[in-house]
């Protein structure tokens, strides 16, 4: 399997990648959030590849971070969701609110990506649910996320941990924080979802 493509954007649009390492140029469909992300043409760049092989078709998927690729993979072995509906969830939501949206049982926000139903969105929801709440709560995001990871970065991420550590479920804990400004301080989100979820 290819992991991942190191060398020079060759070219990027909305939903595809270009990049050129060893003289050979890789076509990989993205998420419009990797093709912001990248570098301009011309310049190094890493990108975490998926590689889909099917009777009809070999398909390459490429991600500026190994989580977009994680969440890709996740999302995609849920039963209904293909490549092209994980694509669109990841152009409209970083790998975090999927996993925030997830573990809250929050459908709608899948619903706003293109081809994402109310039924499909239901079923990414209740499927992750215990899978991204368990990531969560070690502060991968996502269960079974690689080696183990660093303190979780952002402040949703680590209000949720801090909750989790309090004895709180890991989908409560989620769905408390994601009714907060996820732009406040940590400490600020988690007196706000105590509170949230003291009147529980």
């Amino acid at each position: 399997m290819i992991y991942c493509l190191t060398g020079k954007i060759i070219k990027k649009t909305l939903d595809t990648v270009v990049i050129s390492c060893a003289g050979v140029g890789y076509a990989a469909q993205a998420p419009t959030t990797t093709a912001e992300a990248l570098p301009a043409p011309g310049r190094e760049a890493t990108l975490y590849t998926v590689l889909s092989v099917t009777e009809n078709d070999v398909s390459l998927y490429g991600f500026a971070t190994e989580e977009q690729r994680a969440c890709f993979k996740m999302l995609t072995a849920v039963s209904g969701v293909g490549p092209k509906a994980g694509l669109s969830i990841l152009s409209i939501l970083t790998p975090e609110k999927v996993a925030l949206a997830a573990s809250s049982g929050d459908h709608k926000a899948f619903t706003a990506a293109a081809g994402v139903g109310p039924k499909l969105a239901q079923r990414i929801a209740l499927e992750l649910k215990d899978k991204v709440g368990k990531g969560l709560a070690a502060g991968t995001g996502f269960a079974g996320g690689g080696a183990a990871a660093p303190a979780p970065a952002s402040a949703p991420a680590q209000a949720v941990a801090a909750l989790v550590s309090l004895g709180y479920t890991a989908s409560d804990a989620a769905a408390a924080v994601a009714r907060v400004d996820e732009t406040l301080p940590v400490q600020d989100i988690i007196k706000i979802a105590l509170r949230g979820l003291s009147r529980v």
